[in-house]
């Protein structure tokens, strides 16, 4: 190879690794800069060697909250349980990867993979770190939103549960794909790559936008986004643990489905009729003719987050488990 090329060969390098070396300074930095911002907010118990965070608070019957894509339990402390803890035992846990919870298996943090953590793997974590802190021998309510729900109902599949409380949950198979943002951060190359470049270079109004979006056509509450940390997602190893999960969702949703004719204990149902992101059309109508006595209560014109437009629905879908449990 001529000397020139050579030298023009290396100095393509040299420059790669020094913007590849500023991305993952910046990167490092920002993700710093979200942790001491947003630091844990309850207790990391140690689950089989995995970290799991988890809030417990309030006295009554056992309420365990599970949260959706992007997400972290502040997503239940910001409202809900403040209005809950009075008279139930709030239980809320950062999934894996998300929050201040560590992966069910190392390999899942890995940069150049596609795999992550199935909604089984996710409920059976979640299922131990739930029996470190429960009340009693009883079996607990568990609500899930949006991808929380697909977890919960992994839970009600394999682990003793008293009622099931969805909100907005990924449950049925749809059609097509997540759109290419999702294919290209879930695969290996993108986890690798595009994933540092996000964390680095994405502005925190950014942020703002796509959690307006999620919450349209309802407004987003006053104080929500200061209180949730979604500069905590946008750490690399958060981006890609999410990105995983959702992209890689539906082979699991379709071996779940067919195991939902054995659900027998009671569930309600809460869903947006203008939610977009998880249609009512695709998830909820199909899901209550295959689980009859689902109660489903379709809230008018609302969207993806029922439990901070509608919470007084929600306390009443609770009580409503309880009693009947």
């Amino acid at each position: 190879m001529p000397r020139r090329a050579l030298i023009a060969g290396g100095a393509s390098v040299g420059l790669t690794a020094l913007i590849g070396g500023g991305i993952a300074r910046r990167a490092a930095a920002r993700e710093a800069a979200a942790e001491a911002a947003f630091p844990p907010s309850g207790t990391i118990h140690d689950i089989g060697g995995v970290p799991v965070h988890m809030v417990v608070e309030g006295t009554g019957p056992d309420l365990v909250m599970i949260h959706g894509a992007s997400g972290n339990l502040r997503e239940w402390t910001f409202d809900l349980i403040p209005r809950l803890r009075d008279r139930y035992r709030c239980i809320a846990i950062d999934r894996p990867g998300l929050g201040y919870t560590g992966r069910t298996n190392p390999t899942y943090d890995a940069a150049w993979t596609s795999r992550a953590e199935s909604p089984m793997e996710q409920a059976a974590l979640l299922a131990a770190a739930y029996d470190t802190v429960r009340a009693d021998d009883g079996a607990p309510i568990v609500l899930g939103h949006s991808f929380g729900g697909a977890v919960a109902l992994a839970w009600a599949l394999d682990h003793a549960t008293r009622g099931l409380v969805l909100l907005a949950p990924a449950a049925m198979r749809w059609q097509g794909g997540l759109g290419p943002l999702y294919a290209v951060n879930a695969s290996a190359p993108g986890g690798a790559v595009a994933v540092p470049a996000i964390t680095a270079m994405v502005p925190d109004t950014k942020i703002d936008d796509i959690t307006r979006a999620i919450f349209r056509p309802d407004p987003m509450p006053t104080g929500y986004l200061d209180h949730i940390g979604g500069q905590l997602t946008l750490r690399r190893r958060s981006l890609r643990a999410n990105a995983r999960q959702v992209n890689g969702l539906k082979p699991h949703i379709t071996a779940m489905q067919a195991r939902y004719t054995g659900l027998t204990l009671p569930i309600e149902w809460l869903h947006g009729t203008a939610d977009t992101i998880v249609p009512a059309s695709v998830h909820a109508h199909p899901f209550k003719q295959i689980v009859p006595h689902t109660n489903l209560t379709l809230l008018e014109g609302t969207g993806h987050m029922p439990h901070h437009v509608h919470p007084d629905a929600v306390i009443d879908a609770i009580d409503r488990i309880d009693g009947a449990a």
